[in-house]
């Protein structure tokens, strides 16, 4: 059972988004500055679409914070689509709509189809509203929450682009806090500041070509207490939580911890990290190739994980796909989209990555409030350094 979690609602061109996160304790300052700041580093990066000219996304508190702490009730948030005055008349709950906003065509590589059919809508509308990746502002703002639960305790995170396009960006040599200042100074959000021309080139080409571009991103969390997670049940295992929960995100086709798939063409004697112990740090490992997990749980080291994301499947050259009330051979749909969105990508990675370790938090410290959490986290934390 999870202590920390979330649930969204709302529609791609709907009045609004809205994310109720459950399981927040009492006493904790919210920083609501700092999930806005998430919000709108969601909606930066070169090759984004014409929605991100009309939004301006902002979490708005609805419940769960009072002069800016929490009170211990559900948080939620509203996120409303400025768009919403262009759409109502197709997209509202009353009876009525106009027509004009059908979809028969669907794309291939996104839930259109398989929605239909699943649901029954002969209206594909119906299933590609939600299944949008506009849904992770929601998400974004519930990690923006959670961070700030982690705050106290000396957690950081950080998130960038690793590989665009095919194009990769090394950065191992680059001091984590360089990257982090190098990220949000770059247009597609990378931990070297070199590359960024070649990209603009890169996704240029894209959009000329109605094509679309995927990548890599990266998330590194620093400061978390080794212990985390369980390595007794295969569902509470934390690299199998986390990897689920990147999943999740909307075009992430696949998730790796540490080095990931590269371990499985190495000897061990090159891939396993030693162990070395100081009286200033206790037990330390001397590299990092697991990525901060061992046995489903943290060992103390900084966190590293990583989601592919494939190009996004609405192409302004569409694919071609069969209209499902003719059944004839004909172009897909084209809903207005991005030809890039893998810096948004690695925002939503980091607010997963910190509902998922949050609440991973909350199990082993858990309390009504921060003063019962500190407390059990400064006794842990003692007996595991003195080991």
């Amino acid at each position: 059972m999870t202590l920390l979690s979330f649930h969204t609602a709302g529609e791609s061109h709907g009045r609004g988004l809205v994310v109720i996160i459950n399981g927040v304790p009492a006493g904790f300052k919210i920083d609501l500055d700092a999930v806005n700041t998430d919000m709108a580093r969601r909606q930066k990066g070169y090759g984004r679409g014409g929605r991100m000219a009309i939004e301006s996304d902002r979490a708005l508190p609805i419940s769960g914070i009072r002069d800016g702490m929490t009170i211990g009730s559900p948080v939620s948030f509203l996120i409303e689509n400025k768009d919403w005055e262009n759409w109502e008349r197709f997209m509202s709950a009353d009876p009525g709509i106009e027509p004009g906003k059908e979809v028969t065509k669907p794309r291939p590589g996104h839930a259109d189809l398989v929605g239909g059919m699943k649901f029954g809508h002969r209206d594909l509308r119906n299933v590609l509203e939600r299944s949008s990746a506009r849904e992770t502002a929601a998400r974004t703002a519930a990690g923006g929450v959670a961070k700030e639960l982690l705050r106290p305790f000396a957690v950081s995170f950080i998130s960038y682009v690793s590989s665009l396009g095919g194009v990769d960006i090394e950065c191992n040599d680059v001091p984590l806090e360089t990257r982090r200042k190098n990220a949000e100074a770059s247009p597609f959000s990378t931990p070297v500041p070199d590359r960024d021309e070649e990209l603009k080139a890169l996704v240029d080409t894209a959009k000329e070509n109605g094509d679309t571009l995927g990548g890599i991103v990266e998330v590194v969390v620093e400061g978390l207490p080794p212990g985390l997670g369980e390595g007794v049940r295969w569902d509470t295992r934390l690299d199998g939580r986390l990897a689920a929960a990147l999943m999740s995100i909307p075009a992430v086709k696949g998730v790796e911890i540490g080095d990931g798939f590269s371990l499985a063409g190495r000897y061990g004697s090159e891939v396993h990290d030693e162990i070395d112990r100081s009286d200033e740090r206790g037990f330390y490992r001397t590299t990092n190739h697991m990525g901060g997990m061992e046995g489903g749980m943290t060992n103390g080291m900084p966190l590293v994980v990583r989601a592919a994301m494939k190009p996004i499947p609405t192409l302004m050259k569409p694919l071609w796909t069969v209209d499902i009330e003719t059944k004839e051979a004909v172009s897909a749909a084209a809903e207005r989209s991005d030809v890039c969105a893998v810096p948004a990508c690695a925002v939503v990675a980091e607010a997963m990555t910190a509902v998922v370790l949050t609440d991973a938090f909350l199990r082993h410290f858990g309390g009504a409030s921060r003063a019962d959490i500190e407390e059990r986290y400064h006794q842990y934390l003692e007996r595991v350094t003195s080991f």
